[in-house]
C-alpha cells in the first residue's frame, strides 16, 4: 500500500490572482481559490518559499477569475512584468 492520498488540485470554481508586498519591498504574485487564507499562510511561513524570509507580507492587489486557466495565464503575465508595470497595476 502506498502513502497517504495526495489532495487533488481543484481546477473549477473561483480563483484569485494576487500580489503581496514583502517586508523588503519586493512583490510576489500567485493564484489561489482563497486569497485571504493564502496571505495568512504566507505570513505564517507556510506559503511560497520566496516569501518565507520576507515576512510579513501585505496584500496589495487581487482579481477574481471564474476559470483556472485564465487565472494561471494572468499570473504568468504579471510575473513577467517589470516592477514599474506591477506598480501601475496596483494603483
Amino acid at each position: 500500500m502506498s502513502g497517504p492520498a495526495k489532495k487533488r488540485f481543484k481546477r473549477s470554481g473561483i480563483f484569485y490572482v494576487y500580489i503581496v508586498e514583502c517586508s523588503d519591498g519586493t512583490y510576489y504574485t500567485g493564484y489561489t481559490p482563497h486569497v485571504r487564507k493564502r496571505v495568512k499562510l504566507h505570513n505564517a511561513g507556510r506559503g511560497a518559499k520566496y516569501t518565507r524570509d520576507r515576512r510579513p507580507v501585505k496584500l496589495v492587489w487581487f482579481k477574481k477569475y471564474r476559470y483556472f486557466k485564465r487565472a494561471f495565464k494572468r499570473e504568468m503575465a504579471i510575473k513577467k512584468m517589470s516592477r514599474s508595470q506591477k506598480e501601475k497595476l496596483i494603483i
